[in-house]
């Protein structure tokens, strides 16, 4: 029989293109376990927010003091467990990350093209509908050694917090009282 050998409160960086449910999973899943949350979108630089909000996709060069500012985050979080919401299209932003603490474990929301559209269209945030399709173009699927974990978010929130937990064996909050 194989040790479990991921940590009783792993970090997990829930990651997908943008209207993917990053923020909103990430959130509840957090809550659900008892450890922080850390919202990526409020570490970028308020240049790269602007180049966003004019409908300018963001190139590596922009990504790299975002992706260095949540793996510095993830560093100070590396043991206690956190969840991480964080683009992290790349292989090589996802090797950023993994540099802060290489028991990282990823959470990848895989969403419908319409599905993704209808949800940018429909929310405010700085990330255009019209950006969507420079983020699937970006996107690399993590690879099977990546320790990722596949979710096809089209349930609803707490079925896909249910899948999240079950697929990446987090345990529950410890009881208070």
């Amino acid at each position: 029989m194989q040790a479990n050998l991921m940590p009783a409160s792993p970090t997990i960086v829930v990651m997908g293109v943008s209207g993917s449910g990053k923020s909103h999973v990430g959130a509840a899943l957090a809550r659900a376990c008892g450890v922080d949350f850390v919202e990526g979108d409020g570490l970028h630089p308020a240049a790269n927010i602007a180049k966003m909000s004019a409908g300018i996709p963001l190139d590596d060069a922009d990504r790299r003091p975002w992706l260095e500012a949540i793996a510095a985050a993830i560093a100070t979080h590396r043991g206690q467990g956190a969840v991480f919401a964080c683009s992290a299209l790349r292989r090589a932003y996802r090797d950023v990350l993994r540099g802060a603490d290489p028991a990282l474990r990823l959470l990848y929301l895989r969403v419908p093209h319409d599905e993704l559209a209808r949800r940018l269209r429909a929310r405010q945030h700085f990330m255009p509908a019209s950006l969507l399709d420079s983020q699937l173009a970006t996107l690399e699927e993590p690879a099977a050694d990546e320790r990722a974990v596949v979710l096809e978010a089209g349930a609803d929130l707490a079925a896909t917090v249910a899948m999240a937990r079950h697929a990446l064996s987090m345990p529950a909050p410890p009881a208070r009282g």
